[in-house]
């Protein structure tokens, strides 16, 4: 219940990602045809913001810190060198003899089931899927490390050596869909305008840190930093570039961006818009003038002649059309489906193949969200005594199959997960607060409720009831309330194109909620209100999958920052606001070294995991896929990826 189609998806059922989405879909369309990890963790539950695949994008491959000395090159890192040297020919991961040609059919990526605007950057409205496959970045990064970027649409990278710059050379021969030459113009109008308030509000934070961007010539584009960040470079590299023209009328007037629908983007990428119908259907074909192909970033890649996304109205829908050969490609997030549903006679001829691969993405963390802005969740006390009321054994051994593996740290799978005792760098960063912290915060991390034995579900409600009791909690007439009499009771909101796999879920979950004596009730609402909602911060409780990161930075403030939780549509969906929180932030973007760089990590998920903001859900170490006969990948796999992304990418028909 967790994934989409942007995310790296790790659980078990398609959410919505926590990171915005049109930023989202910025980011994801820059990064995406050669961060396929990162473009599939945004798709994650709102694909319509391919904004969490450009977040996702930038920090999976982006997030790294760049190295500190100056000097022009192909690549930088952020220790050591680039695992590929100047004049490479290709990724690893990729076959560079793949064979193009053939259409790849995909049904929604995400719970998207609708769209009315080619514009993935901007607030309202929902964005078609697969607009990735239309903006390229200045550099992107590799699929199987994580702290380098590689020049794209940039041939020369230099940092200067205080740290507080970046310059980039453009390629000579980078060009837009309408033929243009891509410029330094270009790449400060993109800046300018993400930055803008016409597009999405996440942006103006997540690129807020850069001051400005110099065009120092045509070909030249210098971005000066705020402060000195090692990720700036990084995130400076990874900002989608689109067009000055995009939205220019013929009378040369403009449309305003945040009013750009169905005018075609104008961007630099592999693919273009061939055609669409009434928000639901939408077909890329290749761009024949495509300037790139043979980089090495993309040799290998964008094998398909035409994409096509076919959006269906829910989850059955989508999957009996699967096995009708309405379309090619299921990626799938729900074990039970894989298991019981994703069954038949196309499966047992051969016809469709189901295959598990392996990945080693981060597990980002999802779960229950608990709107702390809510005064029924402002208590740890009762934050943690819904946590104990879930049931995670029970639900995997009856309803997952045993595929999954709790989640506990919002860094989970990856060095950045704090474990035991504070260190003394982070102790370092929480002594200056422990007025303010809970003395457990300097203890144990905390664990994750268990009912298997000796542990029982019994125990952990017993546990639960005290808590409850103790933040001013007690059952009386027939409910738990609290001094006012005020029963306990709020509502789980989810859309109606995951209700299904949500469904026995969260009525094992109320379940165990009522023998507290508390009554939470079950809200689908149609996929647009449910944005709308979540947006606004309009809500209780709900699911989320924050995409994961291979190294952790700015998109964190984004996500647990004060500032965030006061802006509409940020990712801050929990609604953090804590000083302290925020200065664990400060020193995580802030970090010089790999040391402080963890030892902020590891501060931050302490305190977030102590804050018990979420109740986590579970993730897999696999992806599910099943498709088509025909079809065929690289016998290398990358190592940080998301099936969708990967699948678009890299994939390609045999018989071509």
């Amino acid at each position: 219940m967790i994934t989409g189609s942007q995310r790296v998806q790790t659980t078990a059922a398609p959410r919505r990602s926590v990171i915005h989405r049109p930023l989202r879909a910025a980011l994801t369309a820059a990064l995406a045809t050669v961060f396929p990890a990162v473009a599939s963790a945004a798709r994650s539950a709102t694909v319509s913001a391919a904004i969490s695949a450009a977040i996702s994008a930038v920090l999976l491959c982006a997030t790294l810190l760049l190295a500190p000395a100056a000097h022009a090159a192909h690549a930088i890192a952020q220790y050591g060198e680039p695992k590929y040297p100047a004049g490479f020919k290709h990724f690893d991961y990729v076959n560079p003899d793949a064979p193009k040609g053939g259409t790849l059919v995909l049904a929604n990526p995400s719970r998207l089931t609708s769209f009315d605007k080619f514009n993935p950057f901007t607030l309202r409205g929902n964005a078609a899927p697969g607009l990735e496959l239309m903006f390229e970045s200045l550099a992107v990064g590799s699929a199987d490390e994580v702290a380098s970027i590689y020049g794209l649409l940039a041939d020369d990278i230099a940092v200067a050596p205080d740290g507080l710059s970046v310059t980039f050379r453009i390629n000579p021969r980078a060009r837009f869909s309408n033929g243009d030459p891509v410029t330094a113009d270009d790449v400060k109008f993109s800046l300018d305008t993400l930055k803008s308030p016409q597009a999405a509000p996440q942006y103006a934070s997540i690129f807020g840190e850069i001051k400005r961007a110099v065009v120092v010539d045509p070909r030249t584009v210098r971005f000066e930093f705020r402060e000195r960040n090692r990720e700036l470079p990084l995130l400076a590299g990874s900002m989608p570039v689109f067009s000055r023209k995009w939205g220019l009328k013929a009378d040369g007037s403009r449309i305003p961006f945040d009013q750009l629908a169905f005018e075609k983007p104008i961007g630099s990428g592999p693919y273009l818009i061939e055609s669409y119908d009434n928000g639901r259907n939408i077909t890329f074909k290749r761009n024949p003038d495509y300037w790139g192909a043979d980089l090495p970033v993309r040799v290998g890649m964008n094998n398909f002649d035409r994409i096509v996304y076919k959006l269906y109205a829910d989850a059955t829908a989508r999957l009996e059309a699967f096995k009708a050969g309405e379309y090619d490609v299921l990626v799938e997030y729900i074990a039970r489906n894989w298991v019981r549903r994703d069954v038949g006679k196309k499966f047992d001829s051969g016809e469709l193949i189901k295959r598990v691969f392996p990945q080693h993405n981060g597990t980002g963390m999802q779960g229950f969200i608990l709107n702390a802005r809510r005064p029924l969740f402002q208590d740890v006390r009762v934050r943690k005594a819904l946590d104990l009321a879930l049931d995670f054994q029970w639900l995997n051994r009856q309803l997952f199959y045993s595929q999954y593996t709790r989640i506990d740290s919002y860094f989970a799978n990856t060095e950045w997960q704090a474990k035991g005792l504070p260190s003394a760098g982070e102790l370092a960063l929480l002594e200056p607060w422990r007025d303010q912290l809970d003395p457990a915060v300097f203890g144990p991390l905390p664990k994750q409720p268990d009912t298997d034995p000796p542990g029982s579900l019994r125990a952990n409600l017993l546990q639960a009831r005290d808590l409850l009791q103790q933040a001013g909690w007690t059952y009386r007439d027939g409910a738990l309330r609290n001094a006012r009499g005020e029963p306990f009771r709020f509502e789980i909101l989810d859309d109606s194109g995951s209700a299904a796999s949500m469904e026995p879920i969260i009525a094992t979950f109320t379940r165990n909620l009522q023998k507290l004596g508390i009554t939470a009730t079950f809200r689908v609402a149609d996929y647009a209100v449910y944005q709308k909602r979540l947006d606004a911060f309009d809500f209780d409780v709900t699911t989320i999958r924050m995409p994961d990161v291979q190294v952790p930075g700015q998109e964190q403030i984004n996500r647990f920052g004060s500032k965030a939780a006061d802006t509409p549509g940020s990712d801050n969906a929990i609604g953090v606001k804590s000083p302290v929180v925020d200065a664990v932030l400060d020193a995580l973007v802030h970090a010089q070294t790999r040391e402080q760089l963890t030892d902020a990590a590891h501060a931050l998920d302490r305190l977030l995991m102590h804050g018990y903001y979420v109740v986590p859900h579970w993730y897999s170490g696999t992806h599910r896929v099943a498709f088509r006969r025909g079809l065929a990948w690289p016998k290398t796999l990358p190592l940080y990826y998301g099936a969708e992304g990967w699948i678009t990418s890299m994939w390609w028909h045999e018989d071509r």
